[in-house]
């Protein structure tokens, strides 16, 4: 028995999820879609699918799983056009940065007896300063030594929950259990807010008389702090996903102000000791995090989950042997 999965958009994520599965090539069949025909074709090329297909019927009509790695702002798009296509019994996995709306729109676009269930990946440290993007910047190990945030809401099907999480262990990640609200909050702080800052951080300053000058000296501090807003994950739509996870960004750009906003404060009273304070806390905290990053060790977190290869497959292919019976059990 063979597992039909398709990939739908080809850029660092979904290919990286095709070369990761490569491995087992021989029980899982990879079938991939990006918008772009030639990235299909290189994805190809490269190992990370068996199959391009030539348009969304043709890429979903025979799938099992359907893994969904589009920039946000094609993701509404994506569930309303592939709904209809989607045997009984398939899931959907989103990958995506936005986990209530991408839920409400597979709520709205997707038949009953189709599951959805969100999976956000994080990436490898080792990749985490890597500055090529696209399928140019896929990576069989991309997501080794990570974690794998599985969000899911009470009602979410089991078997989705637990293909998820089989398919987080044959990634070579760790699957962390959360709900939708929490995944969005936690993204809101770890991605969206870098982004928005480095945006805000470019207005500021290029906008300024003085850059002229100034863009000739742009240091090292200013690229790597201004990167972020490179790594908008949104094609057409820049602040698609801002908008859409409204409450949780505004919560951070306010704390973000805030402390700005104190920091001016100490500089405006010439506290050098508090100044001192901040600056040194704020170095100790990010050398703990990333020592915390490289090093991984998540088992101590009380729901992660670990499974062995051989494990994750077989309950992969529970999950088919189950929609397959449920299938001849509706003729």
């Amino acid at each position: 028995m063979t597992i039909q999965l398709t990939i739908i958009g080809l850029g660092q994520v979904g290919a990286s999820l095709g070369l990761a599965l490569q491995e087992q090539k021989e029980r899982i069949h990879r079938t991939g879609l990006d918008r772009s025909g030639d990235v299909t074709v290189k994805a190809h090329k490269i190992g990370a699918i068996d199959r391009g297909a030539r348009n969304a019927p043709d890429a979903v009509k025979d799938a099992d799983v359907v893994i969904l790695a589009t920039p946000v702002d094609e993701l509404r798009e994506t569930l309303e056009v592939i709904g209809p296509l989607l045997r009984e019994g398939a899931v959907v996995v989103d990958t995506s940065a936005l986990k209530i709306k991408a839920a409400e729109w597979a709520k709205e676009f997707l038949p009953a007896g189709r599951h959805f269930i969100g999976m956000m990946p994080t990436l490898n440290p080792a990749y985490l300063h890597e500055t090529q993007t696209g399928i140019e910047a896929a990576h069989a190990d991309l997501f080794h030594n990570s974690l794998m945030v599985i969000a899911s809401f009470p009602d979410t099907h089991p078997d989705a929950v637990k293909l998820a999480s089989d398919l987080s262990q044959l990634l070579h990640s760790k699957a962390l259990f959360t709900d939708p609200y929490e995944a969005d909050g936690l993204t809101a702080a770890s991605e969206l807010l870098p982004q928005l800052a480095a945006a805000a951080l470019v207005h500021s300053v290029q906008s300024q008389p003085a850059w002229r000058e100034g863009r000739k000296l742009a240091s090292q501090a200013y690229a790597e702090a201004t990167e972020p807003v490179l790594s908008l994950n949104e094609n057409e739509t820049p602040g698609v996903t801002a908008l859409n996870n409204r409450e949780n960004t505004l919560r951070v750009l306010d704390d973000l102000i805030a402390t700005l906003n104190e920091m001016r404060a100490v500089i405006d009273s010439q506290d050098s000791e508090q100044l001192a304070k901040i600056l040194d806390k704020a170095r100790q905290d990010r050398r703990e995090w990333w020592a915390q990053r490289v090093r991984a060790e998540w088992d101590k977190i009380d729901n992660v989950q670990t499974l062995s290869a051989s494990e994750a497959i077989s309950g992969i292919f529970g999950f088919r042997r189950k929609a397959k019976e449920k299938t001849r059990n509706r003729r």
